[in-house]
């Protein structure tokens, strides 16, 4: 396993020169790289040597990369960033949706997969002064985001890392709108301040986890064009103080 300053990255591709090609690259760049060429040898590396993030191609011999990518969820919860062919926009909604964190259309840049990696990698640690907030936001939802904890009707919430930090900006400025770009910035990074549907797919996956229905949402609120506004739960607060508040004058 990899200390903070060296992390490493296992990458997963049956193409050997683009793997020595992205190894060479994030070498100097400081990481340590694993390489894989099959959806089975990655599996056996991942369970072994407890990688960073891995960068996983789609296209895979034997078990393909989006198999590979379900069986990988089974155990871990490590950052992945799927590697699609251009124009292949089925296989990216796919790919986010079995787990994916992150996607990298062929042919790319090394300097746009290491900044890639750096951003998960960024994300992957949590927001600083989340240790202080716990938020009663109604009877259905408790978030506790020092503990990591998402009660929802009862029972606890598994987020990923990514819809994690997103609930968090959401939810701890209620009432507020938060425009998409806000949120970009914020969760995943300057340099996606233009991919608008990451905010959308992934408020889609929050609503599922987090909303009694889904299809009327409760808390994340759409503010059409502009972006998305959590409930403002503390007026709701207010009212119930002011309710105790009112009876206890009344004894």
């Amino acid at each position: 396993m990899s200390s903070p300053e060296q992390p490493t990255v296992l990458v997963v591709d049956d193409e050997e020169s683009l793997v020595d090609a992205i190894q060479m690259y994030l070498e100097i760049d400081g990481y340590r790289v694993l390489s894989a060429h099959s959806g089975e040898e990655s599996l056996e590396l991942a369970r072994r040597e407890l990688p960073d993030v891995i960068v996983l191609d789609v296209m895979l011999p034997g078990i393909d990369g989006f198999e590979t990518l379900r069986r990988l969820r089974r155990f871990s919860r490590v950052p992945i960033i799927m590697l699609t062919a251009k124009g292949e926009e089925a296989d990216v909604v796919r790919g986010l949706h079995l787990g994916a964190d992150d996607y990298v259309r062929k042919p790319f840049s090394q300097s746009e997969l290491s900044s890639r990696i750096e951003a998960v990698l960024r994300r992957s640690r949590f927001t600083s002064g989340a240790e202080d907030t716990a938020i009663h936001v109604d009877d259905h939802l408790t978030l506790d985001f020092g503990r990591h904890e998402v009660v929802a009707g009862g029972g606890k919430v598994q987020l990923r890392p990514t819809e994690y930090r997103l609930l968090y900006h959401l939810a701890t400025n209620p009432g507020r709108v938060q425009t998409y770009e806000q949120l970009l910035t914020k969760v995943w990074g300057p340099e996606y301040r233009d991919e608008d549907n990451y905010v959308r797919l992934y408020v889609t996956y929050l609503r599922h986890k987090i909303e009694p229905d889904p299809a009327h949402p409760r808390y994340i609120l759409t503010e059409r064009g502009l972006g998305y506004r959590f409930v403002d739960y503390r007026r709701n607060q207010r009212i119930s103080e002011r309710v105790i508040d009112h009876e206890h004058g009344a004894h």
